[in-house]
């Protein structure tokens, strides 16, 4: 349904991306996962038909976004990362819009945004503008849903949304795939990799690594240690200026350690730290995460 080649695209000095290529299946929930400045939105905009990439191809479906760029804006819904939909027009108003616009109605697609907008009809003649964040989230996942796309292209839809409006999100996102759309999605959030059938890590505009999220994290054979002491700052100080410490990152409550050598073991590094006076001191070898993979990659790759 979705298909990338090559795909490279600058800014003046600033190269957003750099020979990106994936595939992206019918029905399939596949997520661009990433930091701010990765390249998400400029890739998603030249998918969207609304860049032009200076080297490569993409098609939507099988239409190129270059030549069949009406084509495509009739079979894809799109949710920019910036709400942008009319804030002094009601909800009611804002759907029936967009649904206008398609050559549709809000009754005759109801049945596939009822589940999304049962829960913001209560407030349907509130103006856009004066709802919260997770309304105004769901609000233009139905805009984009109104004209029963193909393929539904969501540009980072949970950032600045609270926890509970994110889980409901993700399961409105995996009903609507139940359906048949395919979906692609960005976030900067790397517990939601896991959510995707596939994701693509990202950073400065490349991509790091391509596979299901269960498979990125088997793959990733390193040894990772996980340390705490009483005091976290000079810890990871200690860490970092160790010559066997190649990356020292905070998680939570510990400190994630990914030594030069896979060999150093836990108590090695115990004995190191005890000799640099921290106390209430532990160490003890974890299981990596997807986050902590796309350190490692960052790191080595970058």
């Amino acid at each position: 349904m979705i298909k990338v080649n090559n795909i490279s695209k600058a800014y003046d000095k600033t190269q957003a991306l750099k020979n990106i290529s994936f595939d992206v299946k019918k029905g399939e929930l596949f997520g661009l996962i990433g930091p701010d400045g990765a390249g998400k939105t400029t890739l998603m905009r030249i998918l969207m038909t609304l860049l032009i990439q200076d080297e490569g191809e993409a098609a939507m479906s099988g239409l190129d976004v270059i030549r069949d760029y009406r084509k495509i804006r009739q079979l894809v819904g799109y949710m920019p990362g910036r709400f942008s939909l009319y804030q002094d027009l009601t909800v009611e108003e804002n759907l029936e819009f967009f649904a206008t616009v398609f050559g549709t109605s809000i009754a005759e697609n109801y049945e596939l945004i009822k589940d999304i907008y049962v829960q913001i009809e209560p407030f349907k003649t509130r103006r856009a503008g004066k709802l919260s964040g997770g309304m105004k989230q769901k609000l233009a996942l139905s805009c984009a849903l109104i004209h029963k796309p193909e393929i539904l292209v969501l540009d980072e839809p949970t950032t600045g949304v609270d926890a509970v409006s994110r889980k409901e999100f993700w399961d409105m996102l995996k009903k609507l795939q139940q359906q048949g759309i395919t979906i692609l999605v960005s976030t900067p959030y790397m517990d939601e990799a896991a959510l995707c059938d596939r994701v693509a890590l990202m950073q400065k505009g490349k991509i790091l690594s391509i596979d299901s999220p269960t498979r990125i994290v088997e793959n990733h054979t390193r040894t990772l240690l996980a340390a705490r002491s009483d005091n976290m700052y000079r810890l990871i100080s200690d860490l970092r200026a160790w010559e066997k410490v190649e990356t020292a990152y905070a998680f939570g409550q510990f400190v994630h350690v990914t030594p030069v050598d896979d060999d150093l073991e836990a108590v090695e590094l115990e004995h190191y730290l005890m000799h640099k006076k921290h106390e209430k001191l532990q160490v003890l070898e974890t299981n990596p995460g997807i986050e902590d993979v796309f350190m490692d990659l960052m790191s080595r790759k970058l």
